[in-house]
């Protein structure tokens, strides 16, 4: 039987998506001791926001990073675009933003974690322990100490001055602390699926509308990501008329994949994401913090949410650095400084996910009939200036951060 691990660091992140390990990254830059904890294996895993947005790609700039990110395959968005009904709708151009890349990248997640992870590797203070979970909190009367984890050599206790929660959606930190969530709703799954693209196929509307339907794609070079909206808990219905009834479905609304569809060819090549918009009211207690997902789940509508977490990192690094590295533990000012700069980002981008979702999707998967594109997307089709709004909403969103905290290494 293995013996208990005792561990100690400034801060444990529990969680090891973007998030947590840009934090970690920021936190070692800065002299700080660090433990990421994440609970596979590796990061070869089939994500779904494989987005970097420009207000990412400006902090990766900031950190002078950027031109080795570039440098690794990927795709980039310059215009949203939609078929609505037929119709082609010009939405959002990134290509006025005020950054330093004016385009969205798409690149696989676990490319952009292996990123962030050997630039932390830099620092003598990053340390990322794979395949190893959070399990339970330490504490001393009413504060957080440290985290009970359970990894490749058995259980293990870690203390720290600070314990993250950035395990996303589902947070074992956010339940194990006891914060209260408040679900917003959401009208909506999604189903996810790769299907071949082929040399030939044409340029495609990143969006498809039909009466009752909605499909993204993403062209991702060699095959096409694809998201697939379907009402809220109806998978199973969907199921029970089979694969076919999907494969049909997209062929109506993208008649160029018929000679692929089959590649579809059981329920086990489509991954189901069950949407969900909540928040907490409060994101910390003593001694223990939630950011991301874990205290602001988002819907996937913009692709924001990884990158409106990334931001959320940089805010509390940009908090946290200084005290950490000089030896004292964060107080509950800290913590709440925190949450108030990016409490209000959070609440302005989930009110208009929930707009959309509440005013557009839903109508739409309840079956509305699309005589035409709403008025507000023909406006911005009209006016090719007012696509910048919804650019810079996605693409920068509101109160963007930058990296204020120093290195540490710099010679």
């Amino acid at each position: 039987m293995n013996q208990e691990q005792t561990l100690s660091s400034d801060v444990c992140i529990v969680g090891g998506g973007p998030c947590g390990v840009f934090l970690g990254v920021l936190l070692a830059r800065a002299g700080v001791d660090v433990i990421v904890l994440e609970k596979y294996p590796d990061f070869f895993r089939d994500f779904r926001g494989d987005t970097v947005h420009p207000s990412t790609l400006q902090l990766l700039y900031e950190l002078g990073w950027l031109d080795e990110f570039l440098a690794m395959p990927h795709n980039e968005i310059r215009n949203v675009s939609a078929d609505v009904g037929g119709e082609t709708v010009h939405v959002a151009d990134t290509t006025h933003l005020p950054t330093r890349c004016k385009f969205v990248v798409l690149m696989p997640q676990w490319d952009f974690l292996n990123f962030l992870a050997e630039r932390g590797r830099r620092y003598p203070g990053f340390h990322l322990m794979m395949q190893t979970a959070g399990v339970g909190l330490i504490r001393d009367a009413d504060r957080v100490t440290g985290v009970r984890a359970t990894g490749p050599n058995g259980e293990l206790q870690i203390a720290a001055k600070l314990v993250v929660g950035a395990d996303g959606r589902h947070s074992t930190i956010r339940d194990l602390a006891g914060f209260a969530v408040e679900d917003l709703g959401a009208p909506m799954d999604v189903l996810w699926m790769r299907i071949p693209k082929h040399a030939s196929d044409p340029v495609q509307q990143l969006g498809i509308i039909r009466p009752g339907r909605l499909l993204v794609m993403l062209d991702r070079g060699d095959y096409w990501q694809c998201a697939y909206l379907i009402r809220k808990g109806g998978f199973d219905d969907l199921k029970a008329q089979g694969i076919e009834t999907l494969q049909r479905s997209l062929v109506e609304m993208v008649p160029v994949l018929a000679d692929r569809i089959t590649v579809l060819n059981d329920w086990s090549k489509v991954s189901m994401l069950q949407v969900c918009v909540d928040r907490l009211a409060r994101w910390h207690l003593p001694g223990v913090l939630c950011i991301g997902d874990s205290a602001h789940a988002m819907s996937p509508i913009g692709g924001i949410g990884i990158n409106l977490a990334i931001q959320d990192a940089v805010a509390a690094a940009n908090v946290l650095a200084v005290p950490l590295r000089n030896g004292r533990t964060p107080s509950e000012a800290d913590l709440q400084r925190i949450q108030d700069r990016r409490m209000f980002p959070t609440k302005v981008t989930q009110d208009f996910q929930l707009f959309i979702q509440n005013r557009a999707i839903d109508p739409l998967l309840h079956g509305a009939q699309i005589q035409r594109a709403p008025l507000a997307m023909r406006l911005l089709n009209e006016f090719p200036r007012l696509r910048r709004l919804p650019a810079r909403l996605i693409g920068i969103g509101v109160r963007p951060e930058h990296v204020r905290t120093p290195d540490a290494y710099a010679p």
